[in-house]
């Protein structure tokens, strides 16, 4: 017993002296521990910020390419939205300048009744129809149509522009004014002038006369009119 006593005195005595030493230890490993844990936080914080930033910044450059491709969509879609708008407006101007070229031309056949009104400026122009109308058929044959109330003007016409024919072509021409078939008392006037067998024809009404002029001065027309096309390069 007394042996006993001793080796818990020694043991007390043992780890008396220890103490200090180990409670140090702990303290030293507790530090190191709370160092260790503390770098792995960093490290972890670390690493997380760097893939928080890898992230936001694949994700900005997405968010800004999606938003690119949009604008470019809408930037697209206006050019063609202004292309249908500009070839709107274009059509509506073609449009607006074919009207007023018919209106005019429609005034000038209400005009055309006033030159039958005038018998002398009538009596020159039909001299000049028939006239025409005998060098372009050639025919030694001809047969004329006209409206019923120009027959005795036609008839005085006709004496006066058969020697300037011949005295031109050095040539006979019989001339006939067709009493069966007159032409539309709606005419304005003129006449119509057909070959011997009736298969040729020359129209030198009024209207026909005015819609041959009106095709051959429509470019002219309509400079007059809208001045000339700054993007035409070529003139005919």
């Amino acid at each position: 017993m007394h042996d006993n006593i001793n080796f818990v005195l020694v043991k007390s005595i043992f780890f008396f002296c220890l103490f200090p030493q180990i409670k140090h230890m702990m303290a030293f490993i507790e530090q190191e521990a709370n160092e260790k844990a503390e770098e792995i936080d960093a490290k972890a914080e670390e690493e997380f910020n760097i893939e928080k930033g890898r992230l936001v910044q694949t994700q900005r450059l997405k968010i800004m390419e999606y938003y690119e491709k949009k604008e470019k969509q809408i930037e697209q879609q206006k050019k063609i939205q202004m292309s249908n708008l500009m070839n709107q407006a274009r059509l509506k101007v073609l449009k607006a300048r074919d009207d007023m070229i018919s209106d005019m031309l429609n005034e000038a056949r209400q005009r055309l009744a006033n030159i039958a009104k005038d018998p002398a400026r009538y009596s020159s122009l039909m001299d000049g129809l028939l006239l025409q109308g005998f060098y372009q058929l050639l025919e030694p044959k001809v047969t004329i149509r006209c409206r019923k109330q120009d027959v005795q003007m036609v008839q005085a016409s006709i004496q006066k522009s058969i020697p300037i024919y011949k005295a031109a072509v050095k040539s006979n021409l019989e001339v006939r004014i067709d009493q069966d078939n007159f032409l539309s008392p709606d005419l304005s006037g003129g006449i119509e002038i057909y070959n011997g067998n009736g298969k040729i024809k020359v129209s030198n009404t009024l209207e026909s006369r005015l819609d041959l002029m009106a095709q051959q001065m429509m470019p002219e027309i309509r400079v007059a009119l809208f001045g000339a096309n700054p993007n035409r390069k070529f003139l005919d």
